[in-house]
């Protein structure tokens, strides 16, 4: 279902010196699957998820995305694709302050060109809690309450992966559970595989996989072995 070869991800430094970041020889998602991506912050698993999400272009090696290689597209069509097989749950939300809970999931139908499903948009408020919520805007609703809203737009197209980035970093500790368990039994029930990024042994002793970044990163090896 995803299977990246060979990846590698650089940035410049203002310098001017490129900070190698990825190096990744193999790396593989089945379909339905759900996995953890542990480690510590700042090691490169936020670079990751943009990479998978062609948010970030590698710079060299493949991103196999249902088949498909994200990297042979164009912008455009990486942003097609992204919003057709991708759902993206954010650390900070990012939900669209104007618009309601509502309007918030309806729009992320539109990335992917497709019509309003405004029946689907209030199924997933509902499986998320929030229909008596649904036409309030993000500042009428708790930080707790905006996550599950993003939960929703992510899997407003039915995608085939579904990426979480630290879901709960900015959810207080009474919540946290609550948003696992709906990111969880969401993709289960719609067979969506997951890649949940965190730092949080808590929440990685709940899934069977769990891949240390550290681990499948060679970069990381040799920064250990020079040590």
């Amino acid at each position: 279902m995803l299977q990246l070869e060979n990846l590698k991800k650089s940035y410049i430094e203002p310098n001017g010196h490129v900070l190698p970041v990825l190096d990744i020889p193999s790396f593989q998602v089945e379909a339905g699957e759900q996995m953890v991506l542990l480690g510590q912050s700042g090691c490169g698993k936020s670079t990751l998820l943009h990479v998978i999400a062609g948010i970030s272009g590698p710079d060299s090696g493949s991103v196999l995305l249902d088949g498909h290689d994200m990297g042979a597209l164009s912008e455009a069509g990486r942003d097609r694709y992204r919003a057709a097989k991708l759902g993206y749950v954010f650390q900070t939300f990012n939900l669209l302050a104007g618009f309601s809970a509502l309007e918030n999931v309806l729009l992320g139908m539109t990335f992917a060109r497709r019509r309003y499903n405004v029946k689907r948009a209030e199924q997933l408020l509902d499986r998320v809690g929030l229909t008596e919520r649904s036409h309030h805007k993000p500042a009428a609703l708790s930080v707790g309450e905006q996550q599950r809203v993003a939960v929703a737009r992510a899997l407003a197209n039915q995608p085939s992966l579904l990426l979480a980035d630290e879901p709960t970093a900015n959810v207080d500790p009474a919540n946290q559970q609550t948003v696992i368990d709906l990111i969880r039994e969401s993709c289960r029930e719609e067979n969506i595989a997951m890649i949940l990024v965190t730092h949080s042994m808590e929440v990685a002793d709940q899934f069977d996989r769990v891949d240390r970044l550290e681990e499948i990163n060679t970069l990381s090896t040799k920064t250990a072995s020079r040590s």
